[in-house]
């Protein structure tokens, strides 16, 4: 079994740094043709781009808004003027995700975690599926997190939409099932990128030593976990949700 990718084409939104650049190194090593999505810093974006070009990847590189709905077709558009259509999304880009009791948040940032974790994997679903159902062919692998299944405290607004996120992603695989579409989520746990870099560093001791395999899960983990899942090797598995935690499962 290779988990060949060959002349697929992936759009992975939020992914020229951490999770979602090591996702789509992976979905490269594939074989697949890559469209890497950014919102914020272009030259981050463009070393991004620069990296996977020198290990061998066809790369394109998108700014888009990806929880507005115009932004959303537009970037998808120019996806299919230059590589085809998108056989393999993968929703990632999130905001931020402080911890605070509930007293200390306020609607608009439930509005926020919302509009990145279900109304936004729903537009880019919307303006992709046409294409995976006239192939009868696709896979779209939501990145969720192991919080929602974990009921981390303080955290209620982001595990609120990771499981709004979970939920969304079972119901239309079920949905897609007859399609040859199959919807998953890969739930990963608390792995150090550089939007940890300033947390607490007891608080890294504390996650890493309940790890039951001793080590801190990296990019490529996650990154191989949606290769699996975007793979023909598992067009039976759909509706599912693998958590990418080092066995910190007790759940």
């Amino acid at each position: 079994m290779s988990y060949s990718l060959k002349d697929k084409v992936s759009l992975i939104t939020g992914s020229t740094r951490g999770l979602g650049l090591g996702i789509a190194q992976s979905l490269a090593d594939g074989g697949s043709k890559i469209a890497l999505n950014y919102y914020g810093n272009r030259e981050v974006a463009e070393k991004a781009r620069e990296h996977l070009q020198s290990k061998g990847a066809h790369v394109m590189l998108i700014r888009a808004d990806v929880t507005d709905q115009s932004q959303v077709a537009a970037m998808v558009e120019a996806v299919e003027e230059k590589f085809g259509s998108v056989d393999i999304l993968v929703p990632n880009a999130t905001g931020p995700q402080p911890q605070k009791p509930i007293e200390e948040y306020d609607a608009d940032f439930y509005r926020e975690m919302y509009d990145f974790f279900v109304l936004s994997p729903f537009l880019l679903a919307q303006a992709t599926l046409p294409g995976m159902k006239r192939r009868n062919w696709g896979r779209i692998v939501n990145i969720t997190s192991e919080v929602f299944h974990a009921s981390v405290p303080q955290f209620t607004a982001y595990v609120a939409a990771k499981g709004g996120q979970i939920g969304w992603s079972r119901s239309l695989a079920v949905e897609l099932a007859s399609t040859g579409i199959t919807v998953n989520t890969v739930a990963p746990g608390w792995i150090p990128t550089d939007r940890h870099i300033n947390d607490p560093q007891e608080d890294k001791d504390a996650y890493l030593n309940a790890i039951p395999m001793g080590r801190w899960g990296t990019p490529s983990d996650v990154g191989n976990a949606v290769r699996y899942f975007a793979s023909e090797e598992a067009s039976f598995v759909t509706g599912q949700t693998l958590c990418v935690n080092g066995g910190r499962t007790p759940w």
